[in-house]
């Protein structure tokens, strides 16, 4: 496998403050983080929906991360912060490339 990629559709009002609990984990939880880079992105045709996408090297890993108590206490903070359940897409990736 090329690696994994995970996708969290989010529906809030409250983006600011998710992306600060976000900033928050990263500095006090990045020993033994799995994670090789996130991105938040913005639905510019439906407002108030952003989309996560959190890269790690192997499904493996992923789930090691989603396994840890900091990464259970973030999505039940960042769960109270959303408008609706978020969407969680679990994506195996194939092949990348760059022009």
């Amino acid at each position: 496998m090329a690696g994994f990629i995970q996708i969290i559709e989010i529906q809030t009002s409250r983006i600011d403050e998710v992306m600060a609990l976000t900033d928050e984990l990263r500095s006090r939880a990045s020993e033994g983080s799995t994670v090789r880079r996130g991105t938040y992105t913005r639905d510019l045709d439906r407002t108030g929906y952003y989309m996560v996408m959190i890269e790690f090297d192997s499904y493996e890993s992923a789930m090691q991360n989603s396994n840890r108590p900091e990464t259970g206490d973030f999505s039940a903070r960042m769960a109270k912060l959303c408008d609706a359940p978020p969407r969680f897409y679990n994506l195996e990736v194939l092949q990348t490339y760059q022009p």
